[in-house]
C-alpha cells in the first residue's frame, strides 16, 4: 500500500471531512476532557486579548504632560498587566496537560484498532503487501491523528477565537476602515494560503510514495540479507534505495521551494495589512480621533493575531499532509476481509475430530483451478497423508482447512459442522500446525514454545520440549530457555527448528494436527529423529499429512495421491505400490535418487 499521487482533488475535501468524522470517535471517547480544554482555551484567549487593553490604559496614564507621570499611573493597571499576561500562559499550560490525555489516547486506540484489522486481514493481502512499506504508512497514518487534533485545537480554534474577539473589539470601538483592513487582509492571507498549499500538496503525495517504496526497499532487503549475500547484490539493493530517495529528494526539494515561496507571500500580505492599519492609526492619532494609547492597542493586537494567523499558513500545511496521511489508515481499516464469520456464527465444537472434505473445487485465480473435486474424510484418531508432485495442490489443503481462505465450490467438516459456518478463532483452536518453514519471534526459547498456549507455565514448557527431543539442546545452551533465537529463528539450524515446532503442538494438544512437509529440508538422520517426534504429537489426534517424502508417510492409514488438483489414487502403502500407479513410479524415483 503506497501513497500516490492523488488525481481528484475536488473529490479529495469531500473525502477528508468523511476521515475525520469517521476518526471523531476516538476523540469523542474523551468529551469531557475535550470540552473543558476548549473552555480553558477560551479564558487564555480572553486573558491574551485582555493584555493590549490594560496597555492601552497605561500608556494613555503615561501620555500627560508631567515630570511625575509614572507617580500617576494606575499600580493596579500594572498588576493587571503582568497577571493577564501569566494567566494567558497558565491556561495555555492548562489546555495542553488536559489534552495530553485525549491525543495520545487517540493515538492508541487508533493503533491498537489499525494492528487489530491488519491481523483479521486474509493471507492474500498479507502475501501481497510489503512489510517495510505498509510499517511506514502505519506509522505517518497514526501520528497524523496526533497532528490534526493539535492542528485544530492548539492552532485553528484559538487563532478563530482570537480573530472573532479582536474584530468584535475593533468594530466596537474604532473606524469601520480598520475592520475592513483585517478582514480583507486575512481573506486574502487565507485564500492564498489554501490556494498555493492545495497545489502543492503533489509534492507530499510524491514524497510519501517514493518514502514508502524506499523503506520498503531497504526493509525486504534486510529481511532477506542471506539471499543477498548468496548473489552478491548489496550493490543492486543500495542502488535501488538510492533511487528512490534521489527521486525523494528531488520532490522534497521542489516542495521546499513552492514552501519558501508561499511563506514570503504570506509574510508580504501581512507587512502590507499591519502597515495599512498603522498608517491609518497615525493619522487618527494626529487629527485627535484617537489617543495614543489606541495606537499601541491596534499595533498590539494585530500582531497577536497576524504571528499566530502567520502560522496558520505551516498549520494548513500540516494539517493537509496529516490528511493526506490519515487517507491511508482510514483506506486500510475500510478494506475488507476476504474471510468473515457470519453473524452470530457458533464455535466450532470438536468432540471426536472427524473432517471430511465434500467435492472441493478451489481456485487463487479464476483461470488457474487448483483444486477440483476434492473428497475424502479422516476419521477420528487416523493419520491421513497426502502426496504427489509439487504444485498438485497439497499444502492449499492445509491452507483451506486453517479457512485461510474460502472454497469456491463444495465444503470441509468437522464433526459434521461446515467450518465456513463457525468461528474462525473456535476453529483454529482446534488446529495445530508443523509446517515446512517454521518461523520464530525474535524472542527467547521460552517466549516461542509458550506462544503456542498463552499461560502456559514453565513447567509445561519443559514438558513438550522434553517430548520432542528437544530438552538437552537447549539446556546446552548458555543461558537456556531465555537464549534468543534471532529474527525469524535464523539462529537456529533447520531440525532444530522444526523440534520447536513439534514441541508447540505438543504444548497445545489440539485435536487436529496438519503436518505440511515438515520434514522435507531435513537430512535422512535428522528426519528420522523428526519423524519419532511427530508420532508422539500425532498420537491420540486426527492428523494430516502432507508429504514430499513418501518415505515418512509409509505408516499412514490412508494415502491420498494428488496430481493437477484430483486425487489419482489412495491407498495404504503396500496397496498403491501394488497397484503401479503414479504413486509406485513415484516411490521409485525416491528410492533410486
Amino acid at each position: 500500500m503506497h501513497a500516490g499521487p492523488r488525481t481528484d482533488a475536488p473529490h479529495s475535501n469531500r473525502r477528508d471531512l468523511s476521515n475525520l468524522l469517521k476518526l471523531s470517535s476516538y476523540i469523542w471517547d474523551y468529551r469531557g476532557r475535550v470540552l473543558l480544554a476548549l473552555g480553558i482555551l477560551m479564558l487564555a484567549k480572553l486573558a491574551t486579548v485582555g493584555v493590549p487593553l490594560v496597555l492601552k490604559e497605561i500608556v494613555n496614564a503615561l501620555d500627560v504632560d508631567s515630570g511625575d507621570a509614572l507617580l500617576i499611573v494606575p499600580l493596579g493597571l500594572v498588576a493587571a498587566y503582568g497577571a493577564l499576561r501569566l494567566a494567558g500562559s497558565l491556561f495555555t499550560e492548562i489546555r495542553d496537560a488536559l489534552f495530553a490525555r485525549v491525543r495520545l489516547g487517540a493515538m492508541h486506540s487508533l493503533s491498537v484498532r489499525v494492528l487489530s484489522h491488519l491481523h483479521n486481514l486474509s493471507l492474500n493481502y498479507h502475501l501481497e503487501r510489503r512489510t517495510g512499506g505498509i510499517s511506514r504508512d502505519l506509522e505517518r497514518g497514526t501520528s497524523s491523528l496526533s497532528s490534526i487534533v493539535n492542528s485544530l485545537v492548539f492552532n485553528i480554534v484559538p487563532t478563530a477565537a482570537e480573530f472573532s474577539l479582536v474584530a468584535f473589539i475593533l468594530l466596537g470601538n474604532y473606524h469601520w476602515h480598520y475592520s475592513i483592513v483585517v478582514l480583507v487582509t486575512v481573506l486574502i492571507y487565507i485564500t492564498f494560503t489554501v490556494f498555493l498549499s492545495g497545489w502543492r500538496m503533489q509534492y507530499r503525495h510524491e514524497m510519501n510514495r517514493l518514502d514508502s517504496l524506499a523503506n520498503g526497499r531497504a526493509i525486504d532487503s534486510l529481511l532477506n540479507y542471506e539471499t543477498v549475500k548468496y548473489f552478491n547484490n548489496e550493490t543492486l539493493e543500495t542502488t535501488a534505495y538510492q533511487k528512490h530517495l534521489g527521486d525523494w529528494t528531488n520532490a522534497g526539494v521542489k516542495s521546499q521551494m513552492t514552501m519558501s515561496v508561499l511563506n514570503f507571500a504570506q509574510a508580504s500580505i501581512v507587512a502590507i495589512g499591519v502597515t495599512l492599519l498603522m498608517a491609518l492609526a497615525a493619522r487618527d492619532v494626529a487629527n485627535g480621533t484617537i489617543t495614543l494609547g489606541d495606537i499601541v492597542l491596534i499595533n498590539a493586537m494585530m500582531l497577536q493575531l497576524f504571528v499566530p494567523l502567520n502560522m496558520l499558513g505551516y498549520v494548513y500545511r500540516t494539517l493537509q499532509y496529516s490528511l493526506a496521511d490519515m487517507d491511508l489508515v482510514v483506506q486500510l481499516l475500510e478494506r475488507p476481509s476476504d474471510i468473515e464469520d457470519k453473524p452470530n456464527a457458533p464455535e466450532l465444537d470438536v468432540t471426536a475430530g472427524r473432517i471430511e472434505f465434500k467435492d472441493v473445487h478451489f481456485s487463487y485465480l479464476p483461470e488457474r483451478n487448483i483444486l477440483r473435486g476434492i473428497s475424502f474424510s479422516i476419521e477420528p484418531g487416523q493419520k491421513v497423508a497426502v502426496v504427489g508432485p509439487s504444485g498438485a495442490g497439497k499444502s492449499t489443503l492445509s491452507r483451506l482447512l486453517f479457512r485461510f481462505y474460502e472454497v469456491d465450490e463444495g465444503s470441509i467438516l468437522i464433526d459434521g459442522q461446515d467450518i465456513s459456518q463457525v468461528t474462525q478463532d473456535s476453529l483454529r483452536r482446534a488446529l495445530g500446525i508443523v509446517p515446512q518453514d517454521t518461523v520464530m519471534f525474535n524472542e527467547s526459547i521460552e517466549f516461542n514454545l509458550g506462544y503456542a498456549k498463552a499461560g502456559a507455565s514453565m513447567e509445561d514448557i519443559k514438558a513438550a520440549a522434553a517430548s520432542a527431543n528437544l530438552d538437552t539442546f537447549i539446556e546446552s545452551l548458555p543461558d537456556g530457555y531465555a537464549s534468543v533465537v534471532g529474527e525469524r529463528g535464523l539462529k537456529l539450524s533447520g531440525g532444530e527448528k522444526q523440534r520447536m515446532a513439534i514441541a508447540r503442538v505438543m504444548l497445545k494438544r489440539p485435536p487436529v494436527i496438519v503436518f505440511d512437509e515438515a520434514t522435507s529440508s531435513l537430512d535422512s538422520q535428522t528426519e528420522q529423529a523428526i519423524l519419532e517426534g511427530l508420532q508422539r504429537a500425532s498420537r491420540g489426534a486426527t492428523s494430516l499429512v502432507i508429504a514430499h517424502r513418501l518415505s515418512t508417510v509409509v505408516d499412514a492409514d490412508n494415502i491420498l495421491v494428488l496430481d493437477h488438483g484430483v486425487i489419482e489414487e489412495q491407498g495404504t502403502h503396500e496397496s498403491l505400490l501394488k497397484a503401479g500407479g503414479l504413486y509406485a513410479q513415484l516411490w521409485r524415483l525416491q528410492q533410486d535418487s
